[in-house]
């Protein structure tokens, strides 16, 4: 997707977003502020260390925090602290325009009076942590309650993060992220003062888990538009590029790219077809497979996914990669797996790996299975949509010659982020719920599959084990290089028809293999060009 930069101050200049499918998370993450207690009593200390370092400053070197008030006085541009082509390159969402034009608010020009503020700050933001239930609020709700308890108005909120951007530069602090607590309340409040819309404050008293007290304080962005308008602002030409970014007409609306110039979608060139991909909508036993909550625990659909697996670990050579839904689906399958003797089975012929929580144990994880591959045994390695291993892990030639996604990977859409930023885009860009979720989950299903096929000589198998993926409004969002190699009769299958489809594949594709060079080849060298030519 390219989009056209802001006009005719724009810069010359191309950027270049690659691995862009999760550009709107990106995003909304970088603007994102989470608070819990730990981080508000971090950061009492960091403003009792920035006290002891104001007086000794002061007694040392007076003329330094004389000079800080100067400039605040003026304003950064004006006292000559910034250029213009600087200043420009601040404004970023963070750092709101009137940040370079006017002088820093008097309540909070003195170091010591910002400290005190920002102390006040704190307090406030401890007790209003003090809950009992989960709340939702908008941004100016919660910036009137600031009005009233801390005595300070929007404009010095606004402010913040720069002020404490120049504190700590006038204090000469050379270690930063000891104050990372502080500068994260500095940039909340900031950007509560800053956006009236297009944000919500979340407090859950229950984050981790029901019965764990360790209230949270979110202040979630819902508008990806908010972080990349500079970018598109200042740069004459934007592209953004992935090849699982599909469906691509979602990408322009929230992103908020109004002078969009091209949407295309190229496909891979391959000399030989070495994509397999397989929608698995049902076992022999014509029982629908399908991770749709209202099924997920039945017997019989976990039977059929284990049906599915017991006969690909037989069929397929070296490495299986199977991704779950999420990490409490995984658990329950793999539970249910146990007890009826699937593991056990699968264990006769590979080894099983899977993926938890703890990064350590996953890389170790990883390192075993990779292993386990090199030496000719082969392994399966179960892992989450969502996780860690899908977004970064590349599983090419013989680590991953089959990948198996077991149901559809939807996010939970009962969390109260998500909520939020499906009614902010109903609202302000008429995206319906389904039709939000639906792109949201068929990126993350090609995002898991596209693992497989890493270069030109790889092949692999790409089982869409859910009978959802039959469905039209899912298929047609499947990347198009994905598409183009799904055959008519490979649409609705039962897992038996399936394996052996996977099965000739795997036999055609291990015969012996040389790229064509030259005339006809998919990449032609400098010398074959001009043979062509000739």
């Amino acid at each position: 997707a390219g989009g056209g930069g802001g006009g005719g101050g724009a810069e010359p200049s191309i950027v270049v977003f690659d691995e862009a499918h999760n550009i709107d998370d990106v995003c909304i993450e970088s603007l994102s502020v989470r608070l819990n207690r730990q981080r508000l009593d971090q950061s009492s200390g960091n403003l009792q260390r920035l006290g002891q370092e104001i007086d000794r400053v002061k007694r040392e070197d007076g003329a330094r925090l004389q000079d800080e008030y100067r400039r605040l006085v003026q304003g950064l541009q004006q006292a000559g602290q910034l250029d213009a082509q600087v200043a420009e390159r601040l404004q970023s969402p963070v750092l709101p325009e009137d940040l370079v034009t006017e002088a820093i608010p008097g309540n909070i020009r003195r170091a010591e009076h910002f400290v005190a503020l920002l102390r006040r700050i704190v307090n406030f933001l401890r007790r209003y942590l003090q809950v009992e239930r989960a709340q939702c609020e908008g941004p100016l709700s919660l910036l009137h309650k600031f009005e009233e308890d801390v005595e300070v108005d929007a404009k010095s909120l606004k402010f913040c993060h720069e002020r404490l951007r120049s504190l700590l530069s006038t204090l000469r602090v050379s270690n930063l992220d000891e104050f990372t607590p502080i500068t994260k309340v500095a940039d909340f409040v900031t950007l509560l003062g800053t956006y009236a819309q297009g944000f919500t404050v979340i407090t859950d008293p229950y984050p981790e888990a029901e019965g764990i007290y360790d209230p949270e304080l979110l202040l979630s962005c819902l508008d990806a538009s908010l972080a990349i308008r500079p970018v598109l602002n200042r740069y004459q030409s934007v592209i953004l590029t992935s090849g699982t970014i599909s469906p691509l007409e979602m990408y322009p609306k929230i992103l908020g790219m109004t002078n969009v110039v091209v949407t295309e979608s190229f496909s891979i060139t391959m000399e030989r077809n070495c994509l397999c991909p397989l929608i698995v909508t049902h076992g022999p036993d014509q029982v629908p497979i399908t991770s749709r909550f209202s099924l997920r625990e039945n017997s019989a659909v976990i039977k059929n996914y284990g049906d599915l697996l017991e006969q690909l670990v037989q069929t397929v050579p070296d490495g299986l990669v199977c991704f779950f839904t999420s990490y409490r689906y995984m658990e329950l399958v793999i539970e249910k797996w146990y007890e009826t003797g699937v593991i056990a089975r699968v264990l006769k012929h590979k080894l099983v790996f899977l993926e938890t929580k703890d990064i350590v144990a996953t890389t170790y994880a990883l390192n075993l299975y990779r292993k386990a591959c090199d030496d000719g045994q082969g392994a399966v390695f179960l892992s989450v949509a969502r996780g860690k291993v899908a977004e970064g892990i590349d599983f090419d030639r013989h680590y991953g010659r089959c990948v198996v996604l077991f149901g559809v990977p939807f996010q939970y859409s009962l969390s109260r982020e998500l909520r939020a930023r499906l009614e902010f885009l109903k609202f302000s860009y008429q995206i319906q719920e389904a039709e939000f979720l639906n792109f949201d989950a068929m990126r993350q299903a090609s995002q898991c599959l596209g693992r497989v096929i890493r270069s030109k000589s790889d092949y692999g198998v790409m089982v869409f084990a859910d009978q959802r993926y039959a469905r039209k409004d899912k298929r047609t969002k499947i990347p198009d290089w994905i598409q183009n190699s799904l055959e008519p009769g490979h649409i609705v299958m039962s897992t038996d028809v399936a394996v052996q489809a996977a099965r000739s594949f795997l036999l055609q594709m291990s015969q012996p293999y040389k790229e064509r060079t030259g005339a006809g080849g998919s990449v032609l060298s400098p010398a074959a060009l001009k043979d062509l030519q000739a």
